[in-house]
């Protein structure tokens, strides 16, 4: 092939891609492009909420109220943690299985009120990770509520809905952990 032949191609790559990307839907939430439909996540089940305590060495102790969601064969489906420090500051993080639309986030509302965006920020091999610094709103709203509804956008840029009762939810986060950790380190 000549040099114009391959010029050509190159050419018509080039708009052919051009065209692909105009044809993407403007966003409605800030993700790259708009859901084109929704649907359920099937066969989860959720265990209890439960709070863990870790102290490392004299460090400050950090608490992680925590829920988990697994499929029918035993893989995690969804986590959902608070971690929350002593000195006050909390994070809130899920676990989610790799294969979702990563530029779209999680959103997540409680009761059907305004929803909250937390962005992916990690993903491992069998999980990814959107987490971001707890909106006290946010944590008022679970600490009330009865559902925290779960969105996030699946590869086929279809939204995943699940639920998570919040039932014990206030109780456990600001009761005793069920169990504390506790490492000395050796110097």
């Amino acid at each position: 092939m000549n040099r114009y032949g391959t010029c050509a191609i190159l050419l018509l790559f080039a708009s052919s891609v051009a065209f692909a990307q105009n044809q993407t839907p403007p966003a409605k939430d800030g993700a790259e492009v708009t859901p084109r439909g929704q649907h359920a996540a099937r066969d989860i089940k959720y265990g209890d909420w439960r709070k863990l305590c870790f102290t490392a060495g004299g460090a400050k102790t950090l608490c992680r109220t925590t829920v988990t969601g697994t499929f029918a064969t035993g893989q995690t489906a969804v986590r959902v943690d608070l971690i929350e420090r002593e000195d006050g500051s909390s994070r809130l993080q899920l676990f989610l299985p790799v294969g979702m639309y990563l530029q779209a986030g999680v959103k997540l509302s409680v009761d059907q009120k305004e929803p909250h965006q937390l962005p992916y920020t990690w993903c491992l091999t069998n999980m990814c990770i959107a987490a971001d610094v707890a909106d006290p709103k946010l944590l008022q709203d679970m600490d009330a509520g009865k559902t925290l509804s779960v969105d996030v956008v699946d590869s086929n840029i279809l939204t995943l809905t699940t639920s998570v009762s919040l039932d014990h939810f206030a109780s456990v986060r600001k009761g005793a952990a069920a169990q504390t950790f506790d490492q000395a380190i050796d110097e």
